[in-house]
């Protein structure tokens, strides 16, 4: 008995990453894309796909591909400046937080990884995600910045202190924005693909470093989170 319950103590809860799909696809397409990954990397994360509020408004760019329903998360006009059911997408992310939570971090490809990457910034800023504990961990699949100036002035305004890690591709069409979206971080993980626009696979380089960011950031949770509460205590000390 005594055995058994120093291994319940011992177990680690994983990273729960909410993962925020592309422009006009879904969540269980983003799942078919990450699912591309080796299982024991998988394995590793706590992953909660979700569907975006919004019906995809026009053609989606995976039809044919992958099987509708399509949603997006927010409309923009062409030179993504000006954003509709923009504050409606944010606070559908803040109920799916408390909803599925405790979560750790975000998963994004897209439109997804632009909205993961702002997240933080406007968090800390106190404008929006006021109702859920603090982003930990971002995980950032050909992403991009805001261009509206009332978005990225509060999104990236202070450098965005939380363990990152970016897939930059080299035929990516948002490859020079992600670039940039770099300097708003500290000190990200950068895995460069020489795919475009799209969720890689791991190859032996790119691999290492996806284990080497998970293993950090599972060594952060595990150390800001007790190992075991005052009443297992009580229960060890009773089975021991």
């Amino acid at each position: 008995m005594g055995s058994l319950g120093k291994e319940e103590q011992s177990e680690q809860r994983k990273p729960r990453f909410l993962c925020l799909h592309g422009f006009r696809t879904s969540g269980e397409i983003m799942k078919k894309q990450i699912y591309k990954w080796p299982q024991f990397v998988l394995d590793k994360m706590d992953l909660i796909f979700l569907d975006a509020p919004f019906p995809a408004e026009g053609k989606s760019e995976v039809e044919g591909i992958f099987d509708p329903p399509y949603y997006e998360w927010f409309q923009f006009d062409k030179d993504f400046v000006e954003y509709r059911n923009f504050d409606e997408c944010l606070a559908y992310i803040e109920e799916c937080m408390i909803k599925h939570g405790p979560i750790d971090g975000l998963m994004g490809f897209s439109q997804g990884a632009i909205l993961s990457a702002a997240l933080p910034g406007l968090q800390a800023k106190g404008i929006d995600l006021k109702k859920v504990p603090k982003i930990k961990f971002l995980i950032i699949i050909g992403g991009a910045m805001f261009r509206a100036a009332s978005v990225a002035e509060k999104a990236y305004s202070s450098p965005i202190d939380c363990p990152s890690l970016h897939f930059l591709g080299e035929t990516d069409f948002l490859k020079p924005y992600g670039i940039t979206l770099l300097d708003s971080f500290i000190n990200p993980t950068v895995i460069h693909h020489p795919k475009g626009h799209t969720v890689p696979r791991l190859d032996e380089k790119s691999l290492k470093l996806a284990l080497d960011f998970l293993e950090i950031i599972q060594h952060k949770l595990s150390a800001e989170e007790p190992s075991s509460t005052p009443e297992e205590d009580d229960i060890n000390l009773i089975n021991s």
